[in-house]
């Protein structure tokens, strides 16, 4: 598969982070609206027998991952930090992804840190402000109580000057690069995520160049950029370590209006997962698709969820003694 690195620019505050998973299904929305839906039901073909159209990872802040999911006796111990002050290390430079895995937490950094080297101003990578909303009864014409009282929701504002950086893999044989970056922009325009239809979520492509996913030399493990299924695929259950989170999938654009919106629950492990399988995946991400034949949906049978991942290759050594 050919790989895009993508350079966005928030333009609204977002309901919450940028997913892979939900930016895939956003994508193929964007997709089925542009193209149609036989167009759409071409480019899933094979894409629960391995076979994507395409993969995306989280968003970034530009030039920057997630701290892997290892235990900390994983890596060189830090003397001088104490526990609260070695979790706050949240970013790791892509510059360090050429060193030794065991030394990526020494140059790991705080948010604080981040959106200083991204915009110059020290404060938090992204604020949460509550944003009041309420329903109004037609009937009385006021609030009132039950299901329209008043009630809040988080917004996530990125810092002045934050650019957020991802990855997107694609078979070059179904779908281009420029394709890609107009179901992009259409995404960017319409909104991503929760309450795109009241103004969050919108982001501008700043930027779509070919790029290839860091391997290190000797690498035996990936190091996942988006959430990911990797049940069945015989990893190390020893050596492999990744938060487990339930993603509760609802349909977006027109799927809304069926009535039905909600999808079945799926298990994942989080995104920064460090798997070992028993031979590294060749072709850049790791897992598998989930969904079709009804399993997810039953407003729309064909429904399929991301459990693809981009990946880094890194080399993990054996557990520390």
């Amino acid at each position: 598969m050919e790989c895009l690195h993508i350079r966005l620019r928030p333009l609204s505050a977002f309901g919450g982070a940028v997913k892979g998973d939900t930016l895939f299904g956003q994508l193929c929305w964007a997709a089925r609206n542009r193209r149609g839906e036989g167009a759409l039901r071409e480019l899933l073909e094979g894409y629960l027998e391995g076979n994507p159209f395409a993969v995306c990872s989280d968003a970034f802040p530009l030039g920057y991952l997630p701290r892997p999911a290892l235990p900390t006796h994983r890596y060189d111990r830090l003397p001088e930090e104490d526990r609260k002050a070695v979790k706050q290390r949240r970013w790791l430079p892509r510059s360090a992804l050429s060193e030794p895995l065991p030394a990526w937490l020494g140059r790991c950094q705080r948010e604080s840190q981040v959106l200083e080297a991204l915009s110059g101003k020290a404060s938090g990578l992204a604020q949460a402000h509550a944003q009041p909303h309420n329903s109004v009864n037609r009937l009385t014409g006021t609030t009132g109580g039950g299901a329209f009282a008043p009630y809040t929701q988080t917004q996530h504002w990125f810092g002045e000057g934050v650019r957020l950086g991802c990855w997107l893999l694609y078979d070059s044989e179904r779908l281009s690069a420029d394709d890609l970056r107009g179901l992009l922009d259409d995404v960017g325009r319409s909104g991503y995520g929760r309450d795109a239809s009241i103004g969050l979520g919108k982001f501008a492509v700043e930027e779509a160049a070919p790029d290839t996913l860091p391997r290190q030399e000797g690498a035996n493990a990936c190091y996942t950029l988006a959430p990911c299924a990797p049940q069945g695929l015989g990893l190390d259950p020893k050596r492999s370590h990744y938060e487990v989170f339930t993603r509760f999938g609802r349909h977006g654009d027109n799927a809304v209006q069926t009535g039905r919106p909600f999808k079945a629950p799926v298990l994942l492990a989080q995104t920064a997962a460090v798997l070992l399988p028993p031979a590294l995946p060749e072709q850049g991400f790791v897992g598998q698709g989930l969904g079709g034949y009804g399993t997810l949906s039953n407003a729309i049978a064909e429904t399929v969820q991301q459990g693809y991942a981009p990946f880094v290759g890194v080399r993990l050594g054996e557990d520390p003694q």
